[in-house]
């Protein structure tokens, strides 16, 4: 295969931006927010006394999530680093917090502030000095679905396409390690896979099979956006579906395109907004959501949850999406942001254990709400701001300076 692409990569390198990259996990939001010109990490160690909130959470429903990390993580060989800028040291300076982790009682939230105290020191995160950032919502879309097309379920879920290739470029050139494009032989040449529409119109059967179909292509394009779902068959039984891979095309996220044509008033682009415009107005719904050219492919997956890009199941309101370039998946976080409902303030221990490709920066986070309509009335409308501190390790191989 690499005979037959190197040609076609050179000519799709010199095109630059219409090169698409792929990227580990779905969108988790319905706009995007401009990337900042420079993003750089800074820390600065800090006391749990200056986490507001500390002692209120209820600390031990963070231990699920946790456990979960840590079994991920001592997978792994001990030398290997903990992050892609190794922040989190390496593997076997998680070996003590983790067997410590296992041994604590599930509902006591005072001994697990304290295991947190013991073995991990918290440092305040920033983007250049500025420790506050932007943090959205996402949630574990449900559906309704068949295994078998009808008259009422009759858009596809498509598994991923067998004629979908993705290169990884590090291979052809050590300087582009990390960088991959997805697309298909077509005639001998590596062409880009086709865009939503042409999905939408038929361009990939035979090439890929339907997972299942179901009874509402606004809540099939919602799935989309949030990466994963449950779907509930006719006879009650559910399944869950997850991420397993996107077209390579960029997100456009219809918030900011209906917003820009007048379609949706200013302050109400909201998930819950977008869905119901979509279905008051199913005339030029197909073509609105075809502005968004990345289509994601599926898998069925088991389990308790929807698999984060750490590849463990995600736990409701303590699984947190990051960009991994700054945070290691697997590290706790302390979160001080608004509530979307103008509540009391999020304050609490989460995890880092999901990615999505809006979520980019230092301080930039996307909560995980959990299941079904009650989680959407939330990540609907959560655009907070707010900052986070991480905990890592107190005896890490590899240290990081605090400022």
């Amino acid at each position: 295969m690499r005979s037959v692409l190197t040609g076609a990569l050179l000519g799709l390198l010199a095109l630059g931006a219409c090169a698409p990259v792929v990227d580990q996990a779905a969108d988790k939001s319905p706009a995007e927010t401009p990337a900042a010109p420079e993003r750089r990490l800074t820390l600065t160690a800090a006391s749990y006394d200056d986490l507001p909130g500390w002692r209120a959470d209820s600390a031990a429903e963070v231990l699920p999530a946790l456990l979960k990390s840590c079994a991920r993580l001592l997978t792994q060989p001990e030398t290997r680093p903990v992050g892609r800028n190794g922040l989190g040291g390496v593997i076997a300076d998680w070996h003590g917090p983790c067997a410590a982790a296992q041994r604590l009682p599930p509902n006591d939230h005072a001994a697990v502030r304290s295991y947190f105290e013991t073995w991990f020191q918290p440092y305040r995160a920033a983007n250049n000095g500025n420790p506050e950032g932007l943090f959205t919502g996402y949630y574990e879309a449900e559906l309704r679905g068949a295994l078998a097309p009808d008259s009422r379920h009759r858009w596809p879920i498509w598994g991923l396409p067998e004629d979908l290739v993705q290169a990884d470029l590090g291979a052809f050139d050590p300087a582009l390690a990390g960088r991959r494009l997805v697309g298909r032989v077509d005639s001998g040449r590596f062409q880009p896979y086709p865009d939503r529409a042409q999905i939408e119109a038929g361009a990939i059967k035979g090439k890929a099979q339907p997972i299942l179909w179901v009874d509402d292509p606004v809540d099939s394009f919602i799935l989309h956006i949030q990466g994963s779902g449950r779907v509930v068959l006719p006879d009650g039984k559910t399944l869950r579906l997850g991420y397993a891979g996107n077209n390579g095309h960029g997100f456009v996220g219809i918030g900011r395109v209906m917003l820009d044509r007048n379609l949706l008033p200013p302050g109400q682009s909201s998930m819950q907004h977008i869905r119901a415009w979509l279905r008051a107005n199913p005339d030029k719904a197909t073509e609105l959501m075809n502005e968004n050219p990345r289509y994601i492919f599926f898998r069925r997956i088991d389990g308790d949850g929807p698999i984060g890009s750490q590849g463990v199941a995600l736990t409701a309101m303590r699984s947190m999406a990051v960009d991994p370039d700054f945070v290691p998946l697997g590290t706790p976080l302390w979160l001080d942001t608004e509530h979307p409902r103008n509540g009391p303030r999020l304050q609490r221990l989460m995890i880092a254990q999901d990615t999505g490709s809006a979520i980019k920066g230092p301080v930039r986070g996307d909560f995980f709400w959990g299941t079904g309509e009650a989680a959407l009335d939330d990540a609907g409308r959560m655009r907070s701001r707010g900052g986070y501190w991480l905990l890592l390790p107190k005896h890490r191989t590899a240290q990081v300076a605090a400022e």
